[in-house]
């Protein structure tokens, strides 16, 4: 049975429908991405996802539970977390602060630290920095922190959206390293990233979003190496 199971999903802006009828699965230990172009509705379903938004219709199935109902929070702690477009750290507390305030549901303090841990170990430049106000870090840095933050909840299911979204190439590719790493210790990950070429070199499958549909699927490796996701994603004639 799929970790994630997303049937005939349609989610709208007032009349407008921003999604309409989608359906595709994640598998626990898979990565998936999501592509396409803005407006494509990438970010409206993993919103819809973790509770940010509510479904029009269709049915979200979650580690064997429908959760189209479920308020965000007890979707988080269900085991689905959320890493946001633009990052949305607090920039006024410290790097510390911001992975325990992903913890927030926990109550195994010697568990939270060890995450704390994990993270600086993923990410040593944060545990250098580890007291510094969290606004004062590049864009880079404060990625990795929000990926660390999304992390600290223990989620059995980590979906990042856009997180390459603005960084240097050298940061861009520090952030997919890292998810790679994560998916070899076994993290399941929906990737929505607008570096196609990026997300589906690691991707075990894709989809290909156009206009709030899925138009197209198959393998990471499938979807590279078919001639419109080349020419339409990966700048190739």
């Amino acid at each position: 049975m799929p970790l994630l199971e997303v049937e005939d999903l349609r989610v709208a802006y007032g009349k407008i429908e921003a999604v309409k009828g989608i359906s595709f699965t994640v598998d626990a230990g898979q990565v998936v991405t999501l592509i396409g172009t803005n407006g494509a509705g990438k970010t409206t379903t993993l919103r819809t996802l973790s509770g940010l938004l509510k479904p029009l219709a269709g049915k979200i199935t979650f580690d064997g539970e429908v959760i189209n109902d479920m308020g965000a929070h007890k979707i988080v702690a269900k085991g689905l977390a959320h890493s946001p477009e633009g990052r949305r750290i607090f920039p006024r507390l410290t790097i510390t602060e911001n992975l325990q305030l992903g913890a927030f549901l926990r109550k195994d303090t010697a568990g939270v630290q060890r995450d704390i841990d994990r993270a600086y170990s993923l990410f040593p430049i944060l545990g250098e920095r580890r007291s510094q106000a969290a606004g004062t870090l590049s864009g880079g840095e404060q990625q990795m922190l929000a990926m660390g933050r999304a992390l600290m909840s223990q989620p059995k299911l980590l979906m990042l959206d856009e997180p390459s979204m603005g960084l240097s190439p050298i940061m861009m590719q520090k952030i997919m390293e890292t998810i790679t790493e994560l998916k070899a210790q076994g993290t399941t990950i929906l990737l929505v990233e607008q570096n196609a070429q990026a997300a589906l070199s690691l991707a075990d499958h894709g989809h290909v979003m156009e206009i709030g549909t899925i138009a197209l699927s198959g393998t990471g490796q499938e979807l590279m190496h078919d001639e419109s996701v080349r020419k339409a994603y990966l700048g190739e004639d």
